[in-house]
């Protein structure tokens, strides 16, 4: 087992910073959903606060040619995930009104 290091430091309300071996990244956002811009890219990541369940999607950097498809794809795996988050919330706050 290889030696490992995370820390995460809340600098304000909806801003951290990340420090770990492999270099330090920050994340905007709140309960519910994070951007976060480090060495290793940019990562989305959008789950229902207190369940565990999220979803994350890496984007990786635009190449010079032929970039549109997988930006739009992306995207589009986003709206969709995001369109899910909301059904499923949705339904969580029905079934506790009840």
């Amino acid at each position: 087992m290889g030696f490992r290091f995370n820390r995460r430091v809340s600098i304000f309300k909806g801003l951290r910073v990340h420090l770990s071996k492999s270099g330090p990244a920050v994340s905007f956002g709140g309960r519910g959903a994070w951007l976060t811009f480090g060495k290793k890219g940019t990562r989305a990541t959008v789950g229902i606060p207190g369940t565990g369940m999220s979803w994350s999607e890496k984007f990786e950097s635009p190449q010079p040619v032929n970039c549109t498809g997988s930006v739009l794809s992306t995207v589009i795996r986003l709206i969709f995930a995001l369109g899910l988050l909301g059904i499923v919330l949705y339904a969580l706050f029905q079934t506790v009104s009840r």
